[in-house]
Protein backbone atom coordinates (compact mmCIF):
# COMPACT_ATOMS: atom_id res chain seq x y z
CA UNK A 1 0.00 0.00 0.00
CA UNK A 2 1.42 3.36 -1.05
CA UNK A 3 1.39 6.44 1.18
CA UNK A 4 1.22 9.78 -0.64
CA UNK A 5 1.25 13.39 0.57
CA UNK A 6 -0.60 15.95 -1.55
CA UNK A 7 0.57 19.48 -0.71
CA UNK A 8 -1.37 22.36 -2.22
CA UNK A 9 -2.97 25.41 -0.65
CA UNK A 10 -6.07 25.04 -2.85
CA UNK A 11 -8.40 22.63 -1.08
CA UNK A 12 -10.48 21.97 -4.18
CA UNK A 13 -7.45 20.81 -6.16
CA UNK A 14 -6.22 18.66 -3.26
CA UNK A 15 -9.58 16.93 -2.99
CA UNK A 16 -9.79 16.43 -6.76
CA UNK A 17 -6.31 14.94 -6.93
CA UNK A 18 -7.08 12.75 -3.94
CA UNK A 19 -10.20 11.37 -5.62
CA UNK A 20 -8.31 10.69 -8.85
CA UNK A 21 -5.47 8.86 -7.10
CA UNK A 22 -7.79 6.91 -4.80
CA UNK A 23 -9.79 5.73 -7.81
CA UNK A 24 -6.72 4.91 -9.90
CA UNK A 25 -4.35 3.35 -7.36
CA UNK A 26 -5.86 0.53 -5.24
CA UNK A 27 -5.15 0.74 -1.50
CA UNK A 28 -3.36 4.10 -1.63
CA UNK A 29 -3.31 6.15 1.59
CA UNK A 30 -3.47 9.91 1.05
CA UNK A 31 -2.40 12.69 3.42
CA UNK A 32 -3.15 16.35 2.67
CA UNK A 33 -1.12 19.44 3.51
CA UNK A 34 -1.95 23.07 2.81
CA UNK A 35 1.37 24.68 3.79
CA UNK A 36 5.09 24.07 4.16
CA UNK A 37 4.98 23.35 7.90
CA UNK A 38 2.25 20.74 7.42
CA UNK A 39 4.36 18.93 4.81
CA UNK A 40 7.37 18.75 7.11
CA UNK A 41 5.21 17.58 10.00
CA UNK A 42 3.76 14.76 7.91
CA UNK A 43 7.17 13.68 6.63
CA UNK A 44 8.55 13.64 10.17
CA UNK A 45 5.55 11.98 11.83
CA UNK A 46 4.58 9.27 9.36
CA UNK A 47 6.53 6.03 9.46
CA UNK A 48 7.15 6.23 5.73
CA UNK A 49 5.89 8.33 2.85
CA UNK A 50 6.39 6.91 -0.64
CA UNK A 51 5.66 10.10 -2.56
CA UNK A 52 5.13 13.78 -1.78
CA UNK A 53 3.47 15.86 -4.48
CA UNK A 54 4.28 19.52 -3.87
CA UNK A 55 2.85 22.71 -5.34
CA UNK A 56 5.72 25.19 -5.74
CA UNK A 57 3.38 28.16 -5.26
CA UNK A 58 1.88 27.09 -1.94
CA UNK A 59 2.67 29.13 1.19
CA UNK A 60 5.92 28.08 2.82
CA UNK A 61 8.75 29.23 0.60
CA UNK A 62 9.34 26.22 -1.59
CA UNK A 63 12.42 26.93 -3.68
CA UNK A 64 15.35 25.00 -5.03
CA UNK A 65 17.47 25.28 -1.90
CA UNK A 66 14.68 24.14 0.39
CA UNK A 67 13.64 21.34 -1.96
CA UNK A 68 17.24 20.13 -2.13
CA UNK A 69 17.24 20.03 1.67
CA UNK A 70 14.07 17.95 1.72
CA UNK A 71 15.49 15.52 -0.83
CA UNK A 72 18.58 15.03 1.34
CA UNK A 73 16.61 14.70 4.57
CA UNK A 74 14.15 12.11 3.21
CA UNK A 75 16.09 9.96 0.70
CA UNK A 76 13.52 7.14 0.84
CA UNK A 77 10.66 9.42 -0.25
CA UNK A 78 10.14 10.40 -3.87
CA UNK A 79 9.15 13.99 -4.63
CA UNK A 80 7.22 15.48 -7.54
CA UNK A 81 6.09 18.98 -8.42
CA UNK A 82 2.54 19.82 -9.38
CA UNK A 83 2.11 23.22 -11.01
CA UNK A 84 0.02 25.25 -13.37
CA UNK A 85 3.24 26.34 -15.09
CA UNK A 86 3.99 24.13 -18.09
CA UNK A 87 7.06 25.97 -19.37
CA UNK A 88 9.93 23.80 -20.57
CA UNK A 89 12.51 25.69 -18.51
CA UNK A 90 10.48 25.28 -15.32
CA UNK A 91 10.11 21.54 -15.86
CA UNK A 92 13.81 21.03 -16.66
CA UNK A 93 14.86 23.11 -13.66
CA UNK A 94 12.74 20.97 -11.32
CA UNK A 95 14.19 17.76 -12.73
CA UNK A 96 17.74 19.12 -12.66
CA UNK A 97 17.72 19.50 -8.87
CA UNK A 98 16.75 15.87 -8.34
CA UNK A 99 12.95 15.85 -8.19
CA UNK A 100 11.35 12.69 -9.50
CA UNK A 101 8.64 14.16 -11.69
CA UNK A 102 6.68 17.21 -12.80
CA UNK A 103 2.90 17.12 -13.13
CA UNK A 104 1.00 19.94 -14.83
CA UNK A 105 -2.40 20.80 -13.35
CA UNK A 106 -4.02 20.93 -16.78
CA UNK A 107 -3.30 17.23 -17.39
CA UNK A 108 -6.20 14.78 -17.45
CA UNK A 109 -6.89 12.57 -14.44
CA UNK A 110 -5.70 9.43 -16.22
CA UNK A 111 -2.43 11.16 -17.16
CA UNK A 112 -1.85 12.21 -13.56
CA UNK A 113 -2.53 8.69 -12.27
CA UNK A 114 -0.11 7.31 -14.87
CA UNK A 115 2.49 9.89 -13.82
CA UNK A 116 2.17 8.96 -10.15
CA UNK A 117 2.46 5.25 -10.97
CA UNK A 118 5.60 5.95 -13.01
CA UNK A 119 7.18 7.83 -10.11
CA UNK A 120 6.19 5.20 -7.55
CA UNK A 121 7.75 2.50 -9.75
CA UNK A 122 11.10 4.24 -9.54
CA UNK A 123 11.10 6.11 -12.84
CA UNK A 124 11.37 9.85 -13.51
CA UNK A 125 8.16 11.28 -14.95
CA UNK A 126 8.41 13.94 -17.65
CA UNK A 127 5.11 15.24 -19.06
CA UNK A 128 4.47 14.47 -22.72
CA UNK A 129 4.07 18.17 -23.47
CA UNK A 130 7.85 18.46 -23.16
CA UNK A 131 8.08 16.69 -26.52
CA UNK A 132 5.75 19.10 -28.29
CA UNK A 133 7.07 20.88 -31.44
CA UNK A 134 10.14 22.94 -30.64
CA UNK A 135 10.83 21.13 -27.39
CA UNK A 136 13.73 19.20 -28.87
CA UNK A 137 15.73 22.40 -29.19
CA UNK A 138 18.51 22.87 -26.66
CA UNK A 139 17.34 24.75 -23.61
CA UNK A 140 19.54 26.26 -20.92
CA UNK A 141 18.68 24.90 -17.48
CA UNK A 142 19.15 27.74 -14.98
CA UNK A 143 21.17 27.17 -11.85
CA UNK A 144 19.55 27.97 -8.50
CA UNK A 145 21.15 31.42 -8.41
CA UNK A 146 19.87 32.21 -11.92
CA UNK A 147 16.40 30.80 -11.42
CA UNK A 148 15.59 32.49 -8.14
CA UNK A 149 16.48 36.20 -7.94
CA UNK A 150 17.85 37.36 -4.60
CA UNK A 151 15.29 38.89 -2.28
CA UNK A 152 15.52 42.41 -0.97
CA UNK A 153 16.16 42.27 2.74
CA UNK A 154 13.31 44.33 4.14
CA UNK A 155 11.18 43.90 7.24
CA UNK A 156 8.43 42.60 4.96
CA UNK A 157 10.45 39.44 4.46
CA UNK A 158 10.07 38.62 8.14
CA UNK A 159 6.31 38.66 7.78
CA UNK A 160 6.53 36.04 5.01
CA UNK A 161 8.00 33.45 7.34
CA UNK A 162 5.71 30.78 8.74
CA UNK A 163 5.18 30.66 12.50
CA UNK A 164 7.54 27.69 12.82
CA UNK A 165 10.22 29.45 10.77
CA UNK A 166 9.97 32.49 13.05
CA UNK A 167 10.55 30.23 16.05
CA UNK A 168 13.58 28.73 14.33
CA UNK A 169 14.91 32.19 13.45
CA UNK A 170 14.59 33.37 17.06
CA UNK A 171 16.59 30.40 18.34
CA UNK A 172 19.13 30.76 15.53
CA UNK A 173 19.63 34.37 16.58
CA UNK A 174 20.23 33.24 20.15
CA UNK A 175 23.03 30.98 18.97
CA UNK A 176 21.28 27.61 19.22
CA UNK A 177 22.57 24.77 17.03
CA UNK A 178 20.24 22.76 14.79
CA UNK A 179 20.29 19.93 17.31
CA UNK A 180 19.39 22.30 20.16
CA UNK A 181 16.64 23.95 18.14
CA UNK A 182 15.20 20.54 17.26
CA UNK A 183 15.19 19.53 20.92
CA UNK A 184 13.67 22.81 22.07
CA UNK A 185 10.88 22.76 19.45
CA UNK A 186 10.45 18.97 19.64
CA UNK A 187 10.99 18.45 15.91
CA UNK A 188 13.46 16.35 13.93
CA UNK A 189 16.92 17.81 13.34
CA UNK A 190 16.47 17.27 9.59
CA UNK A 191 13.28 19.34 9.76
CA UNK A 192 15.18 22.10 11.58
CA UNK A 193 17.77 22.20 8.81
CA UNK A 194 15.06 22.61 6.18
CA UNK A 195 13.40 25.43 8.12
CA UNK A 196 16.78 27.13 8.63
CA UNK A 197 17.52 26.98 4.89
CA UNK A 198 14.10 28.50 4.13
CA UNK A 199 14.70 31.30 6.66
CA UNK A 200 18.09 32.24 5.22
CA UNK A 201 16.72 32.18 1.68
CA UNK A 202 13.68 34.32 2.48
CA UNK A 203 15.69 36.89 4.41
CA UNK A 204 18.29 37.04 1.65
CA UNK A 205 21.21 36.43 4.01
CA UNK A 206 24.21 34.10 3.73
CA UNK A 207 24.46 32.73 7.25
CA UNK A 208 23.01 32.66 10.76
CA UNK A 209 25.06 35.63 11.93
CA UNK A 210 23.57 37.88 9.26
CA UNK A 211 20.09 36.57 10.10
CA UNK A 212 20.64 37.33 13.80
CA UNK A 213 21.85 40.87 13.05
CA UNK A 214 18.87 41.49 10.79
CA UNK A 215 16.39 40.21 13.38
CA UNK A 216 17.92 42.37 16.14
CA UNK A 217 17.85 45.40 13.85
CA UNK A 218 14.17 44.89 13.11
CA UNK A 219 13.31 44.36 16.78
CA UNK A 220 15.19 47.51 17.78
CA UNK A 221 13.45 49.49 15.06
CA UNK A 222 10.04 48.24 16.25
CA UNK A 223 10.80 49.25 19.85
CA UNK A 224 11.85 52.72 18.80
Amino acid sequence: MYRIVIADDHGLYRRGLRLALTAGIPGVEIFEASCFDAVLSLLAEQASVDLAILDLNMPGLFNQEVLSGILSAYPDTRFAIVSGNDSRSEILTALSIGLHGYIVKSQRDEEVVMAVNEILSGRIYVPALLSRPGAAQATHVPTPSEHIPPRRTTSGNLGRLTSRQKEVLKLMAEGYSNKEIARDLEIAEATTKIHAAAVLRELGVRNRTEAAVMLKTWLTRDVN
